[in-house]
């Protein structure tokens, strides 16, 4: 390998598969690899530019005559919090955030194929084993790091927070202008909690504190209504020919 090939992207085409959100289209990637050698201000630019990180893969959509797979951020400074969604938060008060290193646990991958054969039984993360959820949180090269929302008792301070039952958790990276929501998943007994919801709003408050501008939410995809959600939170900015354009 050359050091121009180190130092820079080298860029690969998926074959077409089936579309996961979409019935009756293809889809096709355009992905490269990240490595140690890749400069950080290359990676960060990616993922800043539209790509989403997988392990130690940056991935876009490359499909042909579709362009439904948007990239979405939030302006979390103008963000504005809805009636439904503050009641949503209140919910979750009763659980601690807490950042911790990317490293897997027992108890997360517990929880995470307890969310799987529950929410997601049918989709591409059904067969995924105890190696490939380690691989998932600890197989990056940039600043990546877990939120871990465990439910705290009634007396809290008689208790190691360690043992306190584990209830949600959002893997995300580190951006030089944001925060970017990799994966997130919770207790799919526990889903009058709104937690999905509540974790985004959480990480809107953890971007704002850190004094940066943007969380970013991955795709919206125009005509699934699994990512219809991701709309409710306003303003927002999504990508374009031209660049990121606020809606």
């Amino acid at each position: 390998m050359t050091e121009q090939q180190k130092h820079f992207p080298e860029f690969y085409v998926t074959a077409p598969q089936p579309c996961p959100y979409l019935p009756g289209r293809q889809e096709r990637k355009l992905f490269t690899h990240l490595t140690q050698e890749k400069p950080v201000g290359l990676i960060d630019n990616l993922l800043r530019g539209g790509f989403r990180r997988s392990q130690n893969i940056a991935y876009m959509p490359y499909c042909e005559g579709c362009q439904a797979c948007v990239s979405v951020r939030i302006v979390v400074d103008e963000f504005v919090v809805t009636r439904s969604m503050r009641r949503a938060r209140e919910k979750t008060l009763h659980l601690d955030a807490r950042r911790v290193p990317p490293e897997p646990t027992s108890e997360q991958f517990a929880l995470f194929r307890r969310y799987i054969d529950a929410r997601h039984s049918d989709g591409g993360m059904a067969d995924m084993t105890v190696l490939d959820y380690a691989m998932m949180v600890e197989d990056s090269v940039i600043n990546t790091f877990v939120t871990e929302y465990r439910e705290k008792p009634e007396n809290p301070l008689d208790s190691d927070p360690d043992s306190w039952p584990l209830k949600a958790v959002a893997l995300c990276d580190l951006l030089s202008d944001g925060i970017s929501m990799v994966y997130s998943f919770y207790d799919p007994a526990a889903e009058q909690l709104s937690l999905g919801t509540s974790m985004i709003l959480e990480h809107v408050e953890y971007t704002k504190t850190l004094g940066l501008p943007y969380l970013y939410l991955g795709y919206w995809i125009n005509g699934s209504r699994k990512m219809n959600y991701k709309m409710r939170y306003q303003p927002q900015e999504h990508l374009g020919p031209n660049g990121w354009v606020r809606k």
